[in-house]
C-alpha cells in the first residue's frame, strides 16, 4: 500500500484591529498546513482511479462507486496549485458584504487556470467556518467572466478568525483541498480555540433527524474510526451534489479540517451512511453533515471527542 499525502499550504489574512492579535500566534496557527491523505492500494490491472478518492480503483473506465465521479487512468499527479484570495473591502466589516476573489495559478506555467473539471456537480466549492464554529457555509462562488477567477460574497456575522476552505479540481491537475484565514476585525479579538464539550446525541434538521453512533464506541487519534448516520424518516431522500452525503470535522482551533464522502451507504437509499476518518489529536471535534430530503439541504453538527488511546 503507497501512501500519499497531500500538503496544503495556508495562506493567512490578517487585518489590524484596536486591539490586534499577538502575531506570533498568527503565524503559529498558519504555519500549519492541512493534511490530506490518501492510500493507494497497487493492484494489478486496476488501471483507473477516482480523482476525490484515489484509494477506489478499479480495472476499466467508469464512476466512482463511493462519490460518482468519472475514474481517471493512470496513476494520480499530485501537484499543488497556488491559490491567491482578494478581499473586497481589506477591511472586512461584520454582516456587511465581502467579497472574495478567488484565482489559480498553474504552476507549471505560472498562467491563470481557466479550465475546471466538475467535482460533485460544481466548478468550485468553498466552506467557511468561524473561529468559534457556530457559523457554518458550503457555498459555490459564481465564475467572473474573464474565466480566470471567481468570486463568492459572504456576510460575516461577527468579528474574529474565520477559515476558508477551498474545493476544486484544476484541469490537468489533481483535486485541491485549500485553506486560507480571514479576520474580521472587532472589539477583544482573540485567537482562542471554541470552547465546545462532546455531544453525539440525535440532532434534528430543516425537516428530519440524524442519530449518530461510532463503531467500537470510541475514536482514538491517529487510528481509523467508523462513524455511522442514520437519517430519518428515509422517504424523499435524494443525492445532494452527486452523493448522499458530505462531512466536514475540524478540530476545536480550526488546524484540522477534512472534507468526506460516505465510503457505504448500506440499503442504498440514503439513510444510513458511513464515514471512514483519521483524526490526527486528541480533542473534541466539530464534525457537519449535509445531505438532502424533499429538495431541502439539511445541516446537522456533532462534537466528537477523540481520545489519546
Amino acid at each position: 500500500m503507497l501512501r500519499l499525502a497531500l500538503l496544503f499550504g495556508v495562506a493567512a489574512f490578517c487585518l489590524l484591529t484596536a486591539a490586534p492579535p499577538d502575531p506570533r500566534m498568527l503565524a503559529s496557527i498558519d504555519a500549519l498546513a492541512f493534511n490530506h491523505t490518501h492510500q493507494l492500494e497497487e493492484q494489478a490491472g486496476d488501471g483507473f482511479y477516482c480523482p476525490m478518492d484515489p484509494d477506489v480503483r478499479a480495472g476499466r473506465p467508469g464512476k466512482c462507486v463511493r462519490c460518482g465521479m468519472q475514474l481517471v487512468e493512470g496513476a494520480p499527479d499530485i501537484l499543488e496549485f497556488p491559490l491567491d484570495l482578494r478581499i473586497d473591502p481589506a477591511v472586512p466589516r461584520v454582516i456587511e458584504p465581502t467579497r472574495l476573489t478567488f484565482a489559480i495559478t498553474d504552476p507549471r506555467t505560472q498562467q491563470p487556470v481557466r479550465r475546471f473539471e466538475v467535482m460533485h456537480e460544481k466548478l468550485y466549492h468553498v466552506f467557511v467556518v468561524s473561529q468559534d464554529l457556530q457559523f457554518f457555509q458550503h457555498v459555490h462562488p459564481e465564475r467572473e467572466s474573464d474565466a480566470e477567477s471567481f468570486h463568492l460574497d459572504v456576510r460575516f456575522p461577527k468579528a474574529g478568525m474565520y477559515r476558508v476552505l477551498s474545493d476544486f479540481y484544476p484541469g490537468g491537475g489533481s483535486p485541491q483541498l485549500i485553506t486560507n484565514t480571514l479576520i474580521v476585525p472587532g472589539a477583544n479579538v482573540q485567537l482562542t480555540p471554541a470552547k465546545i464539550v462532546a455531544d453525539i446525541g440525535p440532532q434534528k434538521s430543516d425537516n428530519a433527524e440524524v442519530k449518530m453512533s461510532i463503531v467500537n464506541d470510541r475514536v482514538v487519534a491517529r487510528r481509523t474510526a467508523t462513524l455511522m448516520f442514520d437519517v430519518g424518516p428515509k422517504q424523499g431522500l435524494e443525492r445532494y451534489l452527486g452523493t448522499w452525503g458530505h462531512m466536514l470535522t475540524a478540530s476545536s482551533d480550526l488546524v484540522d479540517i477534512v472534507h468526506r464522502h460516505p465510503v457505504a451507504t448500506p440499503g442504498n437509499d440514503g439513510s444510513k451512511m458511513q464515514f471512514d476518518m483519521l483524526f490526527s489529536r486528541p480533542g473534541v471535534y466539530r464534525v457537519w453533515l449535509q445531505f438532502q430530503r424533499l429538495g431541502v439541504v439539511n445541516t446537522v453538527a456533532f462534537n466528537v471527542p477523540v481520545m489519546e488511546k
